[in-house]
């Protein structure tokens, strides 16, 4: 049995469920600025699993594909940027972490850039970028769903989050540079 090459496709179940994370969005901010809270958490943790889902489905069904490997992080990042910008109303630490997350992806997309344009491929996340995105949720639902957080521990979760996403991009940025020295892939 042939197994068909599914990188160029664009209408996949991964894909359809990184469409349906996008559509998720207006739906968290509205819940949450509403004072829907624990709503807004469960959207949330439905956007989250679809996120799992999409990935776990792509790989074990040989459906990954390009335009997947760009729409599921940029569904990633403008949930988690809508939560931050929403939770800043409240909790000022959270423009910090809003500020190192938004610096950090435009440098990401910009060595994203130039890997594709230097080896002609795109890459999955690696682990670090991943435990960078569950921590990012963990914190924003604690958030939610602890409104009264003491600002102590409020500062220290972000705290730690903002080493979290340091480090990771320190870790994206020498494996980009690698590539980009190493030229096309096979």
């Amino acid at each position: 049995m042939e197994v068909k090459d599914s990188r160029h496709k664009i209408i996949t179940i991964p894909n359809i469920l990184s469409v349906f994370r996008l559509a998720l969005i207006p739906l968290i901010v509205w819940l949450y600025l509403s004072g829907h809270y624990y709503y807004s958490i469960a959207a949330l943790i439905l956007s989250g699993a679809t996120d799992v889902i999409d990935g776990w489905i792509a790989r074990r069904f040989n459906m990954v594909s390009d335009v997947g490997k760009a729409l599921d992080p940029v569904a990633d990042k403008l949930t988690q940027i809508a939560a931050l910008l929403c939770l800043a109303i409240n909790f000022k630490a959270m423009a910090v972490l809003l500020s190192v997350l938004i610096v950090k992806e435009v440098i990401m997309a910009a060595f994203g850039i130039a890997v594709i344009k230097k080896t002609g491929g795109t890459y999955s996340a690696s682990w670090h970028g991943k435990v960078t995105t569950c921590l990012l949720y963990i914190t924003v639902i604690i958030h939610i769903f602890w409104p009264s957080i003491p600002t102590v521990l409020s500062c220290i979760l972000v705290g730690i989050c903002i080493a979290i996403m340091i480090f990771s991009l320190i870790m994206y940025s020498m494996q980009n540079i690698k590539r980009i020295k190493r030229g096309k892939t096979d």
